[in-house]
């Protein structure tokens, strides 16, 4: 994954995401959000957990993703995982649209963050991984992280 700018706020990351699935390619898109959502967006009060993006009728959108209340708008406030509109080039979607009916994949979402001032989120084009790989992924892991160790305390 390429280094963050300087000028990007990251609120949250779905790091299920990585180990649930193995990701092919990465957009970014823009959110229609009310006041309130973007306040809290900028206390960091989300969550990616279990939300998807869906392609439908020419347009993407959110689902299920978990952007808290922000209490001084109490009156304005909208569901905390209602579906947000993804702000996207129609060539892009319609490109995520080919590629998730005739491939198989899925749109998840693997940031929330603030860029230039705006709200992004980074999608993903994921197949979802079996559960041998995510076993044999953890194991890789352990075994960097022994290697690791070792080196450590041969150095010391």
């Amino acid at each position: 994954m390429a280094k963050p700018a300087t000028d990007e706020k990251t609120v949250c990351v779905n790091r299920k995401a990585r180990h649930d699935y193995t990701i092919e390619e990465t957009y970014e898109a823009g959110l229609v959000l009310t006041g309130g959502e973007v306040k809290s967006l900028r206390e960091g009060r989300a969550n990616l957990k279990d939300s998807y993006a869906r392609v439908d009728k020419g347009e993407a959108f959110l689902l299920n993703a978990h952007i808290g209340t922000y209490q001084p708008a109490h009156y304005f406030n909208v569901d905390p995982t209602r579906t947000r509109k993804l702000l996207m080039h129609k060539r892009e979607i319609l490109r995520l649209m080919g590629k998730v009916r005739e491939q198989g994949l899925t749109l998840i979402p693997l940031r929330l963050y603030f860029k230039q001032g705006r709200a992004k989120v980074e999608l993903a084009l994921a197949r979802g991984k079996k559960v041998y790989d995510k076993r044999a992924a953890l194991r890789e892991r352990e075994v960097k992280r022994d290697i690791a160790r070792a080196l450590r305390r041969g150095n010391t």
